[in-house]
């Protein structure tokens, strides 16, 4: 098979088809991993603009019709109800500075209907054992939050797909989650920001926390790109001896 090959004095350039498809596909591969990285990143940074404006911003009020979803996400909401503890659910593995626990999720039943909307109400701890689920204390009697509309998926690996067997939950997948309870649920999530005597931790991280582990990702791999092809043109440059013409 003819090769490609250049001159330049006592250099030629002579790269081999398998090392040069070999080094397209990684420097492809790559390449959009560091785009990946860097729309991360700018999606990270997005959000958190929303967060910071809707903060700024009167709460929306949560009543009886349903919400649009994708209007209200990382909004600031205010609801008024009265939790359903019966359908209280614990997402396991979820960690707050350095310590293992559970975010607490309770349906409020909105006033004046019969639309719930599911609140993660804060974070507890672990007890002495896996065996001693916690109890956080579910306020009774009409209640008024505040809190932000978030996606209602958990995005962690889930080992099992079957469904979940009592209160301790490893993700939170919601249309199952209104299939086991029969609760008709808004779309969203609510991040409870308001304060309730309960012992919850609801130090919420930001939206776009993670952005800097983006970046530096995103550079870690366009510099692997810079060094595959630096190496396809040294590896495949050789000095021309006197005899080889």
């Amino acid at each position: 098979m003819h090769r490609v090959m250049l001159r330049a004095g006592a250099w030629q350039f002579t790269p081999g088809l398998l090392p040069t498809l070999a080094t397209a596909f990684f420097l492809v591969l790559t390449v959009w991993l560091g785009n990946w990285q860097v729309g991360r990143a700018e999606s990270k940074h997005a959000l958190q603009v929303r967060y910071d404006t809707a903060m700024r911003e009167a709460p929306i009020h949560v009543g009886s019709a349903p919400l649009d979803r994708d209007s209200v996400l990382y909004r600031k909401l205010e609801v008024r109800g009265v939790f359903d503890p019966a359908h209280t659910i614990l997402l396991d593995n979820r960690i707050y500075k350095g310590v293992a626990g559970y975010h607490v999720l309770t349906p409020l039943i909105i006033d004046g209907g019969t639309l719930a909307i599911l609140v993660n109400r804060g974070w507890v701890a672990v007890g002495r054992s896996r065996e001693q689920v916690p109890v956080p204390p579910t306020p009774a009697g009409q209640v008024r939050l505040e809190g932000m509309a978030v996606e209602p998926q958990s995005r962690y690996v889930e080992l099992m797909p079957a469904v979940p067997q009592g209160r301790v939950w490893e993700n939170l997948d919601f249309a199952r989650y209104a299939a086991a309870t029969r609760l008709a649920l808004q779309p969203v999530l609510l991040l409870q920001t308001s304060a309730q005597p309960d012992g919850l931790r609801r130090d919420w991280p930001r939206p776009d926390a993670g952005v800097s582990m983006h970046v530096g990702y995103a550079i870690q791999w366009y510099s692997l790109a810079a060094t595959l092809v630096v190496l396809w043109l040294v590896l495949n440059v050789k000095r021309r001896r006197g005899d080889d013409d």
